[in-house]
């Protein structure tokens, strides 16, 4: 079966141009996903419920690609999904058409390109921290001093500020207040 997604950041933009395009290349109106909420929103209600409808064998035709994802990264992860779904995708405007070995071809050269981009990023951070250590770093929040914490402690039982004002005055998180509130020996 052939369903569209249509997609438009804001209630006040319509939806007529991308509508037309879709019906024109074939999806039956009553196949259409639409919505109108901007690509930056994580949250978005039909293309959830599209994810969770279409099945192996079932083709999805988009206007565009940036109607899709968000970022690179979030098309590819969406355009993954549908493939381990059995879903083809069709960009009528970039002329992406998984159908094809082309589409297959172009879909797989970015996926590759991002896990290549994520690949770096963390072998890069693995070099960093190994030359951290190296001159002596290790990294974190440097250790609070005693002053710190018996500082911190005596804010805390003054019931004068709240945590996050102490956290604040003594330059403490609110997680190492607490733990130093729970290793304190008892009265």
């Amino acid at each position: 079966m052939m369903f569209g997604y249509a997609r438009v950041s804001t209630q006040s933009q319509n939806l007529d141009r991308q509508l037309d395009v879709l019906t024109g290349f074939g999806v039956p109106a009553d196949h259409l996903f639409i919505e109108k909420v901007s690509g930056t929103t994580k949250d978005r209600p039909e293309l959830t419920k599209l994810q969770q409808f279409l099945r192996d064998g079932d083709l999805l035709v988009i206007e565009s690609l940036s109607r899709l994802g968000r970022s690179t990264k979030d098309l590819l992860t969406i355009i993954d999904h549908f493939e381990r779904q059995g879903v083809q995708v069709v960009s009528i405007k970039e002329q992406i058409d998984t159908r094809t070995p082309t589409g297959k071809l172009l879909t797989t050269v970015l996926m590759a390109m991002c896990q290549f981009e994520r690949d770096i990023i963390v072998q890069r951070t693995q070099e960093g921290l190994t030359a951290a250590r190296a001159r002596g770093r290790k990294g974190g929040r440097p250790p609070l001093s005693q002053t710190q914490i018996k500082q911190a402690l005596a804010l805390y039982d003054s019931k004068k500020m709240s945590i996050k004002e102490i956290c604040s005055a003594t330059r403490m998180s609110q997680s190492s207040l607490y733990n130093a509130i729970r290793r304190r020996p008892l009265p």
